[in-house]
């Protein structure tokens, strides 16, 4: 019994709190659902200038995952370099379908758009654009993923 009592004694004792210094305040920049929907239609313009417009658009951080390219592009460089070739192609985005989710300072608009270049093809495809808010208050995109659409679903029981 006395074993009992010590083993719950010392339980006790490591429960007390410990010294914690304290998280300092964070003030979230207000934001409506309309504005985090306009930054695809500021991205989406940028597109019909050069590579350092579509980039300004990105935070220096930023992850961009492309349709058509198979690695991560992870810095300034990167991402330019991945338009370079993509706005040869000149495309025009049109949102299809959204779905936006705000946070403290970060939101989130996933979906499917629907890409028409200068030569009349299209490519459907997903998409998230990650966006946070910058100490100037401007929204830049930290993550931006996209693919292409499966042309077709195949099920195991085929």
């Amino acid at each position: 019994m006395k074993r009992f009592a010590c083993l719950i004694g010392c339980a006790v004792s490591l429960a007390l709190p410990v010294s914690v210094e304290a998280a300092p305040s964070v003030v979230c920049k207000p934001v409506k659902k309309a504005e985090i929907a306009a930054l695809f239609d500021r991205w989406n313009a940028s597109l019909a200038q050069d590579p350092k417009a579509v980039g300004r658009n990105y935070a220096k951080d930023a992850v961009l995952l492309a349709t058509v390219s198979d690695k991560p592009r992870l810095t300034t460089r990167a991402r330019e370099d991945y338009f370079e070739h993509f706005l040869a192609l000149k495309p025009r985005g049109k949102i299809d379908t959204r779905v936006i989710r705000i946070g403290c300072n970060s939101a989130v608009d996933a979906g499917t758009y629907t890409f028409t270049f200068g030569d009349g093809r299209k490519v459907k495809a997903r998409y998230t654009f990650t966006y946070e808010a910058a100490k100037d208050g401007t929204w830049l995109i930290s993550s931006h993923h996209s693919s292409a659409m499966p042309e077709s679903a195949v099920t195991a029981t085929r």
